[in-house]
């Protein structure tokens, strides 16, 4: 049987895609949302889980995804050392928002994207962490 060929994914573009993933969970996973009850009326009311919606409201909260998906291009457009560095400290809060969520929510779909977005964000870091070394053109053990 013949073995399967594969090659070495470079880490921005690893980063990238988890990004992309943890976008597209937090994006269905509001969808969904939309679909607890009183969640529509609340939405007309003006109001949320924590009172009279505002402009800073929604701006706060969206900010959320305003990174997320900046995670993405700059995962791939940023130098390797800057490039750590942010993927640690966001993948680090949003692993720790995730897992907030998971443990205080009460509602199953809503802890499962959260428990699966909390992995990812939290690979991002495991990844970034470990961020390949350049080799030496000497030294290839480097």
């Amino acid at each position: 049987m013949s073995k399967l060929s594969d090659f070495e994914i470079n880490i921005k573009i690893k980063l990238s895609a988890i990004w992309s993933a943890v976008l597209s969970l937090y994006i269905y996973c509001d969808y969904f949302e939309l679909y607890r009850p009183g969640k529509l009326e609340s939405m007309i009311e003006g109001t949320a889980f924590f009172g009279k919606v505002s402009q800073e409201v929604v701006l706060g909260l969206s900010s959320i995804l305003l990174v997320t998906s900046l995670m993405i291009c700059l995962s791939v457009l940023l130098s390797p050392k800057i490039n750590k560095v942010i993927n640690i400290l966001v993948g680090a809060i949003m692993t720790l928002m995730m897992a907030y969520i998971c443990y205080f929510d009460g509602w199953y779909f809503y802890k499962m994207y959260a428990a699966v977005e909390a992995f990812l964000t939290l690979i991002v870091v495991w990844l970034a962490w470990n961020w390949p070394k350049e080799q030496s053109a000497n030294n290839p053990s480097k």
